[in-house]
């Protein structure tokens, strides 16, 4: 099906992150990074319109030798942002602390930063918060990098429980459901419980409400005995897909929880085939998988297994959403495609295969399931509209 979509450059911005903060308005993260690039890190605020031309209403410079916000989740009802963005070399080597994980409010069209958090326990540079999700009811922060997840407080970004290492693969994703943070790890999805209500409520301390000035938390290496561990309940590896060869590489590269229906779970799965003989690179593919999560409290038996796999294409899914009325996928590729798949049946929708000049690094939905943006490292945003008749077999 075609879709009416809008390109938009936008020279000297690399896009790397962006979210929704209002129906018609969303935020955007790019620029050089930390490399002396002469390309400034900002964070720019959008409005579209009905025909999807896009009116910077403000923007925020970053400090200079800030990393670029290489990810980003908002809160819509408070209109407030978390973004990831590295502390410059210079900052974590005088303080130590890389003050990576960063709260904005958005008043009109003006930012304020409310309240900085490290969770990043490397030093090396190219270590960033890569994943950034507030759970639907907005409790709850998940932040990781490359090797680290913290649980947070999304209000005051206190930590929730004792902070998680992983060193069987690299972190890619979180999700979140009524009961569970999903953790996609390349090597796994790991299903941990979240605490109670009142042990998030009990973070939110007289200290942390202060007004005024700009505030940091505590940072990643304090270690709160009264801090929960998180609770493993169970963790899945990457399942068996038909047609692909053995010795092949299978990863989880997203993982979704459908927004209207706790028992469906969406993952994405990056397989890099055997090297054939005489050639210099690997073929690869990409995979949606549909997963049925059945669970009990009368005899606590938890479980999940995939019910749909559908091909999306010679490549890797390099981003991925779920449109928040259930109905709609979106993926971007490293084809530089931009794709839109049935939610139900993972059959394809729309497809845009020159969505940008380079591989795509985010898509978004807008609140009310009407718009598609998607963003890459060719500075550049594509718009599209989605039609009520895309899809619906939510």
């Amino acid at each position: 099906m075609r879709a009416p979509h809008t390109a938009h450059p936008f020279p000297a911005f690399p896009v790397y992150s962006c979210a929704f903060v209002a129906d018609d308005q969303f935020v955007v993260g790019g620029g050089g990074g930390a490399s002396r690039t002469g390309i400034k890190n900002k964070l720019r605020l959008f409005r579209v319109s009905d025909d999807r031309q896009l009116n910077i209403l403000s923007e925020l410079e970053l400090e200079k030798d800030e990393d670029a916000p290489m990810s980003m989740a908002s809160h819509i009802e408070s209109r407030t942002l978390v973004c990831g963005i590295n502390s410059s070399a210079a900052k974590l080597e005088n303080s130590g602390v890389n003050e990576n994980c960063r709260k904005f409010s958005i008043g009109g069209d003006e930012y304020k930063q409310l309240v900085t958090r490290g969770t990043l326990s490397s030093r090396n540079a190219d270590d960033y918060q890569r994943v950034t999700v507030v759970s639907p009811d907005g409790r709850f922060l998940a932040v990781a990098g490359e090797h680290d997840f913290s649980l947070l407080a999304y209000d005051t970004l206190s930590l929730i429980c004792h902070p998680i290492h992983v060193t069987n693969g690299e972190i890619y994703d979180a999700t979140f459901s009524s009961s569970h943070v999903i953790l996609a790890t390349s090597s796994s999805i790991s299903f941990y419980a979240l605490p109670t209500f009142s042990a998030v409520d009990n973070e939110k301390s007289p200290r942390s409400k202060k007004k005024g000035k700009h505030k940091s938390g505590p940072q990643l290496s304090e270690r709160d005995t009264s801090l929960q561990e998180l609770k493993l309940v169970k963790a899945f590896e990457p399942p068996s897909i038909s047609g692909v060869p053995f010795g092949s590489r299978i990863i989880f590269r997203a993982v979704r929880l459908h927004p209207l229906q706790q028992d469906t779970l969406y993952t994405v799965v990056n397989v890099t085939l055997p090297r054939a003989p005489k050639t210099k690179t690997a073929k690869k593919r990409a995979y949606v998988q549909k997963w049925k999560i059945t669970s009990s409290s009368e005899d606590h038996t938890f479980d999940a297994r995939v019910e749909v796999t559908r091909k999306t294409c010679d490549g890797n899914l390099t981003c991925f959403d779920a449109s928040p009325d259930g109905k709609l996928l979106a993926f971007g590729a490293s084809d530089y495609s931009l794709g839109v798949l049935d939610s139900t049946t993972l059959a394809p929708l729309l497809s845009i295969l020159k969505a940008h000049e380079f591989p795509v690094t985010t898509v978004r939905f807008n609140p009310t399931s009407k718009l598609l943006v998607s963003g890459g490292v060719d500075s550049s945003l594509r718009v599209v509209s989605i039609s009520e008749k895309l899809g619906g077999q939510c």
